[in-house]
C-alpha cells in the first residue's frame, strides 16, 4: 500500500459581516507561512490556506469568503454553519469586542452548539487594555472557550492557537484503499472532468451531465496506464463565491479543497472556448499554495475553429495569466474525440516523479556555489549577501533551504532566479519548487 498522509482537520471561521473574519484569516495564515516557509507568492483572493504551528496543521477556511456578500446575521451565519456541520472539525466564531453582544448572537451560538463541533468564541478588535472590560459580556452565551484578540495587531493569537490545538481531534489517517499516484481532477463546473475519467475507464462510471454541478462528492477511482497505477479523484466544480448559494454546493467546495490536499498531482481542466477565467485562477492559487504538481488540460479543443498556424496563438490566449505557474505543462485535448489524451498519463507520471526527486547535499552545494559565483546577489545595506549552505528537507514538492547571512537582503527577483536555475540544472522542469531562506553566519552546521 502507498503511504497516505493524515487528513488535515478543517477549521471554519464564522461570524457576521465586519467583525474581522478575513483580517483574522490573513493574520493567522501570514504568520504560519512566515514561520514555516516565508514564501512570497502571487497576490490573490484566497479564502483557505494551511495553518501550521507547533505540532498542529489545519486547513483554515474563511467561510465569509466562500459565501460572499454582506448579509444579515441570521442569513449569513446559518448558511456558513450548514457547510461547517459536515466538514469542520472546529469553529472559530468571531464577534466584535467593541460593539459587544448583538441581537441574535444567542440564537447563533445555540445553533452552532447543536453541531457538536468545538466552538471557540474569538472576541476581536480588543486593540488596547481599556477594551478588555467588555469581554466578560460575552460569557453570557455559556461558551467555555472565549478569547480576546486583535487580529489587526496580532495580539492574543498565540493563546487562541494554543486553545485551538487542545480541541482539535487527532489526525485522521486516510484509508490506504489503493496503490497508485493520487491525482485530483479539478476545474470549474462543466469543463469535462467526469467525462475525462469515463473516457479512460471506458465506461460511464461517473455521472455526466451538461448541467453544472452534477458531481456532488469526491469519488476515488482506480486506474492503470502503461503499468503505472493511479487513484483518480473527480471533484465537484468550484464556482465563484457569489454563485455558491446553497449549503450543498458550499460543501462541494470544501470537499474539492480536501481532495487537493491529499492528492499528489492536480489536473486542471480549462474550457478552450472560454479561456482562463478568474475562477480558474482561484483554483490555480489553491494548487500552488499546496505545492502540487499540475497538468493543465485545455479541453473542448475540437470546438475551437482554427488553422494549424493559429493553434499556438489560441493556446497562448486560453492560458494567458499562468505565467506565475509556468512550470505546469499545458496540453490541448478533446475528451469528445480523444485528441491528445494518450499523452495525459505519461505527463502525470513525469510530474509525480520530478516532485519526488531528492538531491544530495553535496551536489546542491556545488550547484549553489556555481550559480552564486556566476551571478552574485545584489548588496544589501552596503553589505554583501552570502549564501553558505543549501539542503533539501522535503519532496512533493521539492523544498530547498538556503542558509544566508542576510535573508531579508535577498530580493524577490533573485529568489526567482535561484529557483529557475535549480529547476533547469536539476532537470525539474515540471516540479513546483520551494526555496526557503534562513539566517546563518557559518557555512555548515557545526563548522567553526
Amino acid at each position: 500500500m502507498i503511504p497516505v498522509p493524515a487528513e488535515q482537520p478543517l477549521v471554519a471561521i464564522i461570524g457576521r459581516a465586519n467583525v474581522g473574519k478575513s483580517t483574522l484569516f490573513n493574520r493567522l495564515t501570514r504568520s504560519s507561512q512566515a514561520l514555516v516557509a516565508n514564501i512570497p507568492g502571487v497576490t490573490r483572493d484566497r479564502h483557505y490556506a494551511s495553518l501550521t504551528w507547533d505540532d498542529h496543521s489545519v486547513l483554515l477556511v474563511d467561510t465569509g469568503g466562500l459565501v460572499g456578500g454582506e448579509e444579515d446575521l441570521s442569513g449569513m451565519v446559518r448558511q456558513q454553519a450548514e457547510a461547517a456541520i459536515d466538514e469542520a472539525d472546529a469553529i472559530l466564531l468571531v464577534v466584535d469586542g467593541r460593539q459587544g453582544p448583538q441581537p441574535g448572537d444567542a440564537e447563533v451560538v445555540d445553533y452552532l452548539r447543536r453541531t457538536a463541533k468545538p466552538i471557540l468564541m474569538v472576541v476581536n478588535k480588543i486593540d488596547h487594555p481599556g477594551l478588555e472590560v467588555q469581554v466578560p459580556e460575552f460569557y453570557q452565551f455559556g461558551l467555555e472557550h472565549l478569547h480576546p484578540v486583535s487580529a489587526t495587531h496580532g495580539q492574543g493569537l498565540s493563546g487562541l492557537l494554543e486553545a485551538l490545538g487542545e480541541v482539535l481531534p487527532p489526525p485522521r489517517e486516510l484509508p490506504a484503499e489503493a496503490d497508485g499516484i493520487r491525482v485530483a481532477i479539478v476545474g470549474r463546473p462543466n469543463v469535462g472532468k467526469s467525462s475525462l475519467i469515463n473516457y479512460f475507464l471506458g465506461e460511464e462510471r461517473l455521472l455526466v451531465s451538461p448541467l453544472p454541478g452534477t458531481t456532488r462528492d469526491t469519488i476515488d477511482t482506480q486506474f492503470s496506464s502503461e503499468g503505472v497505477d493511479y487513484v483518480l479523484v473527480d471533484t465537484a466544480g468550484l464556482r465563484r463565491p457569489s454563485h455558491v448559494d446553497r449549503g450543498l454546493e458550499r460543501q462541494m467546495v470544501l470537499k474539492t479543497i480536501k481532495a487537493l490536499a491529499r492528492a499528489e498531482v492536480a489536473v486542471l481542466m480549462l474550457d478552450a472556448a472560454e479561456g482562463l477565467t478568474g475562477q480558474d485562477l482561484r483554483i490555480i492559487g489553491l494548487i500552488e499554495d499546496q505545492g502540487k504538481g499540475c497538468l493543465v488540460l485545455v479541453n473542448k479543443w475540437d470546438l475551437v475553429r482554427h488553422e494549424v498556424k493559429e493553434a499556438k496563438t489560441l493556446l497562448d490566449k486560453a492560458t494567458s495569466g499562468l505565467e506565475f505557474m509556468a512550470y505546469a505543462p499545458v496540453l490541448p485535448v478533446s475528451v469528445a474525440t480523444g485528441y491528445n489524451l494518450r499523452r495525459v498519463f505519461p505527463l502525470i507520471a513525469t510530474i509525480h516523479a520530478q516532485g519526488g526527486t531528492r538531491v544530495g547535499t553535496g551536489e546542491l552545494n556545488r550547484l549553489l556555489k556555481t550559480i552564486t559565483e556566476r551571478t552574485p546577489p545584489p548588496r544589501y545595506r552596503d553589505r554583501p549577501v552570502k549564501f553558505f549552505y543549501l539542503t533539501q528537507p522535503e519532496v512533493q514538492p521539492p523544498t530547498f533551504v538556503a542558509f544566508v547571512n542576510q535573508p531579508d537582503g535577498v530580493p524577490d527577483h533573485y529568489r526567482r532566479f535561484l529557483v529557475k536555475q535549480l529547476r533547469e540544472k536539476l532537470g525539474l522542469t515540471y516540479a513546483p519548487l520551494r526555496l526557503i531562506l534562513k539566517g546563518r553566519q557559518r557555512r555548515i552546521p557545526g563548522q567553526k
